[in-house]
């Protein structure tokens, strides 16, 4: 099992309850295809560096889990379809 984070940038146009309901549905993701969740980070609206979609603010939450090495690509192409969600990245993290 691999140590990964999905960071996900979700709109800040949308109320809190489906910020959430966003969040989850990428947490849900992550355990449909064999994934561990071991801890989500953030939820702070933060400035981005440059408008996307016309919008200077956005959430940044940070999902960790552990997972198999085909567990990533999956999520990746559920979350990329998803509305709300300006960008994503999922990255490995290294063992130190």
């Amino acid at each position: 099992m691999n140590k990964y984070e999905l960071a996900v940038v979700v709109s800040a146009k949308i109320e809190e309850e489906e910020r959430n309901a966003t969040v989850e549905k990428c947490k849900g993701y992550i355990t449909r295809f064999g994934g561990t969740i071991t801890d989500v980070e953030g939820g702070e609206k933060k400035k981005l560096a440059y408008e996307i979609q016309k919008m200077s603010e956005a959430y940044y939450y940070f999902i960790h889990f552990e997972a198999d090495s085909s567990v990533p690509i999956e999520v990746e192409n559920r979350v990329r379809l998803m509305e709300n969600v300006l960008r994503y990245l999922c990255v490995r993290q290294d063992e130190a």
